[in-house]
């Protein structure tokens, strides 16, 4: 008999690959070092990185039917080569002073390498933990959350020791390793495998896990109701905690009073319940359900945008802005997982490709609708105020996603026991 893989190993290789792709988010530690240098503005520097975001949700959505067809060790491989290449590519670009450049190979080549690496090993690890798939999920997702801690400083040292282009040079050729040894050892499952008592479990119906809603295509998703109101649910969660890091430091100043370190500190420090929030959410929605931990993201987020123009204390507010930022990074841990209760893991990785659509539309629309308000109204407070009647949105979203899956569970309970009486009939 083949030896069966160990599924640790499988989620950890998963995690080699997203706290590679995760560098991303320390995007910022090159931007004052390249005004320095060759005289760009702040947002001609940054909008490489938004370039790369939007290119994620889009090569994600593009690529799913590859990752499902070719499984996740060419996925990924295929991910470490564009992302590096992306990495790399800057280091030349850096070099010849080129924006376009470098918009073309970290913006373009190296986003579509984001996108094809954040959905290579999803499906997998939900195939390996159907005990446990917000563990898995949470876990992976969380190493994209968290990888800016180890980047940032690490880009930060080269940049100081070797300059810009070759840091560039050298990370792309760390990534490209790390991704490369990582994406060895990721396989799915063999036919039929479960993990020990899984399946004693469920036919003394002694398991927690419930059976998923349905096996359906991609194509067969899209054209559900529940399937945009997932789509919505996290694009109106990432619209608002995104638009909330792009101006939590300015925001800490005017609001709290905090000086420019301490809000400088707590951005930092937001970094750790980003990714916290991605394995402590997703690890409670394998016990609590999926719907259960969506409808709390909104309950707390409501009180937290309503209450932050009101916390004048410095204390208050980060408190408030960390739990903003656990929902943020729970909600993209959590998707996984939720697709596949809903939609089955019959094309796991496509599904979740569409819904990341949500991730780049986002990426633009929150920053954006931000900083409309922000010029209209000079103040922080009324956007907080609208993002909050957002969340209202959301949250009345996240009860009626739950009478469409009462519906369709009573519908699979009605099928079953007219099965079981057809049997009995024939017996």
């Amino acid at each position: 008999m083949e030896k069966v893989k160990n599924r640790w190993l499988i989620a950890a290789s998963a995690v080699g690959v997203h706290i590679s792709i995760g560098s991303a988010y320390a995007w910022s530690v090159f931007t004052n070092p390249m005004v320095d240098q060759y005289g760009w503005e702040t947002t001609e520097v940054s909008l490489a990185f938004s370039i790369a975001i939007f290119m994620l949700g889009f090569a994600a959505a593009f690529m799913g039917r590859f990752v499902e067809k070719h499984g996740p060790r060419k996925s990924s491989m295929l991910a470490a080569l564009f992302f590096s290449v992306g990495v790399a590519g800057s280091g030349l670009a850096t070099a010849m002073e080129s924006l376009f450049l470098l918009y073309v190979f970290y913006g373009v080549i190296g986003g579509i390498g984001l996108g094809i690496g954040y959905i290579s090993p999803v499906s997998t690890l939900v195939k390996w933990f159907p005990d446990r798939r917000g563990l898995a999920t949470g876990l992976a997702i969380m190493g994209f959350g968290f990888a800016a801690l180890i980047s940032g400083p690490a880009a930060a040292a080269l940049i100081e020791a070797v300059g810009i282009s070759n840091t560039f040079f050298i990370l792309g050729a760390a990534y490209f390793t790390v991704m490369t040894l990582a994406a060895q050892y990721l396989s799915p499952p063999p036919e039929g495998w479960a993990p020990k008592g899984f399946k004693e479990s469920e036919q003394k119906g002694t398991s927690r896990v419930k059976a998923d809603l349905s096996q359906l295509t991609a194509n067969e998703a899209i054209k559900t109701r529940r399937f945009w109101m997932l789509w919505t649910m996290l694009f109106l969660n990432v619209t608002c905690g995104i638009a909330v890091i792009s101006v939590a430091s300015p925001m800490a100043q005017e609001i709290a009073g905090m000086t420019p370190i301490a809000a400088a500190a707590m951005v930092g420090i937001m970094g750790l319940f980003n990714g916290g929030g991605r394995l402590g959410w997703a690890t409670l929605s394998d016990y609590i359900g999926r719907p259960n931990v969506y409808t709390a993201f909104f309950i707390i987020q409501i009180a937290a945008f309503f209450l932050l123009p009101f916390a004048a204390n410095a204390i208050l507010f980060q408190i408030l802005v960390f739990a903003i930022l656990t929902c943020y990074g729970g909600g993209f841990s959590s998707v996984p997982a939720y697709i596949g209760d809903l939609f089955g893991t019959k094309q796991l990785g496509a599904i979740h490709g569409y819904i990341l659509t949500a991730w780049a539309m986002a990426g633009v629309v929150g920053p954006i609708l931000l900083s409309l308000i922000y010029d209209s109204t000079n103040s922080y407070n009324v956007t907080m105020f609208i993002f909050g009647i957002l969340f209202i949105i959301s949250l009345l979203i996240s009860l009626w996603i739950r009478v469409d899956i009462n519906k369709l569970r009573n519908k699979q309970a009605a099928s079953q026991q007219k099965l079981a009486g057809v049997a009995s009939e024939l017996r």
